[in-house]
């Protein structure tokens, strides 16, 4: 609705990529997880209430445990907030395996609109779930690091963090 005020909370990962991480949560869902250069906007806007939840620290417990490699799916209630394609392609990124990657095609073949590969990019792009929702496993035809809206460093580090631990 109009006056949705979500709840919001800043952590610090210790991560020199990441630095500081928002995640938002409305009527008990987990609704966004920011990067740090988003954060200055959300403490600015007046859609948000600052408050640690118990379902934001569980979101945080799980993204820490992942960060250290101790985690490789989450376990939390996620908004639906998406287009219907948006969801679905939202949807098809959920069931990436850890340390694997699909093409932006690979995806469009998966929910059955093979020819709508630009448009799995825009919808990647506009993932307000980033890591929880894992974009970052989604790379070019050629296995170029292509769009990531936390941009391309942060997802080379998340990608190879999750090939390490899998050696482990």
């Amino acid at each position: 609705g109009v006056n949705m005020i979500k709840k919001v909370y800043f952590y610090d990962t210790e991560l020199p990529l990441l630095q500081t991480i928002g995640i938002a949560e409305y009527n008990n869902k987990i609704t966004d997880l920011f990067f740090h250069y988003e954060i200055e906007e959300i403490k600015n806007s007046n859609k948000y209430l600052e408050i640690e939840t118990k379902l934001i620290k569980e979101a945080w417990l799980q993204l820490y445990e992942y960060f250290n490699g101790k985690r490789k799916y989450f376990d939390l209630p996620f908004a639906k907030t998406g287009t219907d394609f948006q969801n679905k392609v939202w949807d098809a990124l959920a069931q990436i395996q850890y340390g694997n990657t699909k093409t932006y095609k690979e995806i469009a073949i998966f929910i059955q609109n093979p020819n709508a590969y630009r448009a799995v990019g825009m919808a990647n792009n506009k993932n307000p779930l980033p890591i929880f929702i894992p974009c970052h496993r989604v790379i070019g035809f050629n296995k170029k690091m292509v769009g990531y809206n936390g941009g391309i460093e942060i997802k080379e580090f998340l990608l190879n963090l999750e090939k390490n631990y899998l050696k482990k």
